[in-house]
């Protein structure tokens, strides 16, 4: 292919060459000036022009860098305080004229219009700005760029022709691709960088949409979210799946954010999946506490003054499903507890700190993912929770116990004493992170059983049962009497309680609800068990 002709001062052919295309003029302007210097100074070394825009072309000046201002270019000044000055035809037609065209090239000779075959532009910070506490309206809206992501998606359009560059990341790489190429840009690098426009733009405008639908009403007409790929995974949920962890654009906080891998093998799908449900059920509990997660499921929890307590309760409640789980620890770890941990396998052990010799102990093994966490920020209040349905996507609010231990009203004769009162709160508070239909049996501070995942609530109630028999094994009937049990949603008939109550529970807290509630209540009433309603189911499939 010939090489088409450019216009201003004799300057060489702008083309494809092989695919390539050389750089001999550049758009910069950009919010986010970091790197930006360095990147125009190579830009210049090679030879370059550059034009830029306000605040930029100040910068770029101020490191005695020559700067060409966009005026110059379009002929016309920046008006209404800077809010129009690269929407022009004559910038864009030096973006989107086709360079193989001879019309189009003929178009820009006689109108004396200078090809641009870089674009550098990132853009105004909408998405910090509204995650501020006390922004004002007026101020989100000033935010929201209008001649950035028009130059962008031109130059990612016509990408055939110009490189386009949205991402202070992604300067080292042009650069050294220009330098190593006598100042070219290949067709493939193009390619992936048009890539990446197109998705900084959808994000950018997502989270406008977002922002401004979410202001109206919780489930806007239109539900539009960007995420940005966070993580490859070693696999999916099973070894011929590939995986990775997106996560969404703006949130607070995410189930990796601020989280280093101290030692061990990649992440994959079910790690991450029960790495979350470990660390939203610990977001629960104050003191020092330990929370086992096997197939999206606890199999045991327990709080203690000491960490290792909570950890040896809690591995006590079912040692046979945590062979292979996911342990989290909101305590540092130390040599004591890495030694005890180092007996038994581990998927994922996450913790907020480690002694130097606890890790010692723990990267023994090789497979061991070992985790610290410094996570501190809350959940988003506006947070949705998002389930993927075929061809679609189920919404809704998000499942929290928002009260306190004084919403729970006593409904029998009995009520609890205040030690079954803090089991029967800690207890009702795991139960709301075990798959439905849920039973949780617990005793001064510790789950003693868990029934997750039956279709009837009276066969989680044998689970729980029989999960505590098994591993208690002599200590089992001694353990379960007096102790406590929580259920998910409502008792339908008087059974689960009853079994429950033959084993030695002594009191039960349960949503209520049911058309048969006053025989539950009798059924407790008869053997001098306490129960208290919540009045808030928490189902979780």
């Amino acid at each position: 292919m010939a090489d088409p002709v450019t216009t201003g001062g004799g300057r060489e052919p702008s083309t494809a060459v092989e695919g390539a295309i050389r750089v001999r003029r550049a758009l910069i302007s950009v919010s986010d000036k970091t790197g930006i210097v360095d990147f125009a100074r190579g830009l210049a070394r090679l030879g370059v022009e550059i034009v830029s825009t306000g605040g930029t072309a100040t910068a770029l000046r101020e490191a005695d860098l020559e700067v060409r201002d966009v005026a110059e270019l379009t002929g016309s000044p920046e008006i209404l305080d800077g809010r129009v000055k690269t929407l022009h035809p004559r910038l864009h037609a030096a973006l989107l004229a086709v360079r193989d065209d001879p019309d189009h090239m003929a178009t820009l000779e006689a109108e004396g219009i200078e090809p641009i075959d870089l674009v550098c532009v990132n853009l105004y910070p909408f998405e910090r700005t509204v995650a501020g506490q006390s922004v004002s309206e007026a101020e989100a809206v000033e935010n929201i760029d209008i001649g950035g992501p028009t130059m962008i998606r031109a130059a990612a359009k016509n990408h055939r022709f110009v490189a386009v560059v949205v991402k202070p990341e992604s300067y080292d790489a042009v650069l050294a691709e220009l330098e190593d190429s006598g100042g070219r840009v290949s067709g493939e690098t193009r390619h992936w960088l048009a890539n990446e426009a197109f998705a900084f733009t959808a994000r950018y405008d997502a989270a406008i949409s977002r922002w401004y639908g979410l202001r109206y009403e919780a489930f806007p007409g239109h539900w539009v979210m960007a995420h940005e790929k966070f993580l490859d995974l070693s696999y999916g949920e099973n070894p011929h799946q590939k995986a990775a962890l997106y996560v969404e654009v703006g949130a607070r906080s995410h189930v990796l954010s601020r989280v280093s891998k101290r030692h061990g093998r990649a992440l994959s799908f079910n790690n991450v999946l029960d790495l979350d449900a470990a660390r939203r059920l610990l977001d629960e509990l104050e003191l020092a506490a330990c929370a086992i997660v096997k197939h999206n499921n606890p199999c045991g929890v327990a709080v203690a003054d000491h960490i290792g307590d909570a950890y040896d309760r809690a591995l006590a409640c079912d040692p046979v499903s945590a062979f292979g789980g996911v342990i989290a620890l909101n305590r540092r770890v130390d040599r004591p507890l890495a030694e005890r941990l180092h007996q038994h396998f581990v998927e994922v052990l996450i913790a907020p700190e480690y002694d130097e010799d606890a890790l010692e102990v723990l990267k023994r093994k090789e497979a061991v993912r070992l985790l610290e966490a410094t996570e501190q920020r809350t959940y988003e209040p506006r947070e949705r929770d998002v389930k993927r349905v075929r061809g679609g996507l189920l919404v809704q609010d998000p499942d929290r116990i928002d009260e306190g231990r004084e919403s729970l009203q006593v409904v029998t004769e009995a009520g609890p004493g205040e030690s079954q009162w803090e089991d029967l709160w800690f207890a009702w508070k795991v139960c709301r992170h075990v798959r439905s239909n849920a039973i949780v049996i617990a005793k001064d501070g510790a789950t003693l059983g868990i029934g997750a995942g039956q279709m009837s609530r009276v066969d989680s109630v044998k689970l729980a049962i029989q999960k505590a028999r098994d591993a208690r094994g002599g200590e089992a009937e001694e353990l379960l009497a007096g102790s406590v049990v929580a259920s998910d949603a409502f008792f339908p008939f008087p059974d689960g309680p009853q079994l429950a109550i033959d084993a030695g529970a002594t009191a039960l807290v349960q949503p209520g609800g049911s058309v048969r509630d006053s025989e539950v209540i009798a059924a407790c009433d008869e053997a001098g068990a306490a129960m208290a309603f919540t009045g808030r189911r928490h189902f979780r499939h």
